[in-house]
Parts: C-alpha cells; structure tokens; sequence
C-alpha cells in the first residue's frame, strides 16, 4: 500500500541498523538520518555511518551535538555548525550518496531562541548547499 517505515539513527551503531535492516528485508523499511543522534548517544561517528546507511536514507534531521562525557549520560545538543557532527561534510557527504530528499532542521530547545536557531540553521544550510552543487 505504498507506506514506509523509516527507523532513526542514534541509539545503535550503523552496522547494527543495516543488520536489522537486511535481517528484516523489506523493501519499505528505510532510515531517517539524525547525525546528532550518534553523537548525542556516543554510538558513532555520523559521516562513515552515512556512508554506510546511505542507500536506504529517505529522510534527513539536520542537529548538531556534543559527545557524552559521563558513562550512561547523552551528549548536549547545541546550534547548528557549533557541535561535532561536521556539517559541511555532512551536506557533501549526502550529495555523495545520492540524497535528494528533505532536509529537517530539528531544534529540541524552547523559547525565542528557538526561532532564531532555525532561521539561522535554514540559512547556513543554503549556504552550505549551494557551496555542495546541491540546487533543490
């Protein structure tokens, strides 16, 4: 019936999730990728992880983290282009793999601040588009 179920990166490694994902084996089953999720969660590093996952990637978060730095506690969420997942590579890196879809800009704090990281998460990631070749 058309419908796809689309699993979140973060809380497990990408090796781990492409296992699951060919165990299941189902044409349907696809990824929506958080690079911030791997760092917030200590799981890995998100451009190799990219790599990894790319072909079933159908849906794109653009956040940005900190790494955890206590056993057992997430990393810290931080504006776009201020953490670790490295954004400039992340967008090329998409390029590489073939996404053309979506890009999410996910923001997970309240407040005025809130508008104001988005529109300037919005902006920086047309210009780093555009920088890429990336026209849509």
């Amino acid at each position: 019936n058309g419908q796809e179920f689309s699993l979140e990166t973060g809380q497990e490694k990408a090796d781990v999730l492409l296992e699951f994902i060919h165990e299941v084996n189902r044409p349907n089953v696809k990824v929506n990728f958080d690079p911030a999720n791997m760092i917030l969660y200590g799981t890995g590093e998100p451009i190799p992880a990219l790599k990894v996952l790319g072909k079933y990637v159908v849906g794109v978060h653009c956040k940005d983290g900190t790494w955890p730095t206590e056993k057992d506690k997430l990393g810290h969420e931080t504006v776009l282009g201020q953490g670790k997942v490295n954004i400039p590579l992340f967008i090329k890196t998409l390029k590489e793999v073939g996404y053309a879809g979506p890009l999410t800009i996910e923001r997970e704090i309240t407040g005025d601040q809130h508008a104001k990281d988005i529109v300037a998460a919005r902006e920086y990631i047309e210009k780093l588009k555009k920088e890429a070749g990336i026209t849509a």
